[in-house]
């Protein structure tokens, strides 16, 4: 295990121990860069000045400069990683884990998003694997 994995696992445990969350909650794109910027902000400045975002440039950068950037950015860019890692797995396994409750209460229903819509509205979808997935991808 390299030095920057344990530094960014043990700034994960951290985060999550400050939110006081045994499992954080997703977060948007938008959060994450908002987030980021908050919190990570001079820390950009100071070691990626001029890099673009995109293509994980951004995070690469701060951690290839862990040992220098400060221990609320590195915690946060552990927690948001984590979280858009997180949104990301289950929208990808969306289909899969939910495909049970879309025969049972949307088989006739056509498209995604009118599925997503019906399945929703549907309150036995809104507690286990398939609500949390929806909840997790950020659709609810």
């Amino acid at each position: 295990m390299s030095m920057r994995t344990k530094l960014l696992g043990g700034a994960l445990v951290a985060f999550l121990a400050l939110t006081g969350a045994a499992r954080a909650d997703t977060i948007s794109f938008a959060d994450a860069v908002s987030t980021l910027a908050s919190d990570c902000g001079s820390d950009i400045k100071k070691f990626c000045k001029g890099l673009n975002l995109g293509n994980g440039r951004i995070q690469n950068c701060l951690v290839e400069h862990a040992a220098k950037v400060s221990p609320t950015c590195t915690a946060t860019l552990a927690g948001v990683t984590a979280s858009i890692e997180q949104r990301l797995a289950a929208q990808q396994s969306f289909t899969t884990i939910c495909k049970h409750y879309v025969a049972q209460y949307c088989g006739d229903v056509k498209g995604e998003g009118n599925i997503l819509a019906c399945l929703n509205k549907a309150t036995r979808v809104k507690e286990g694997q398939c609500g949390q997935a929806i909840t997790d991808a950020g659709w609810r």
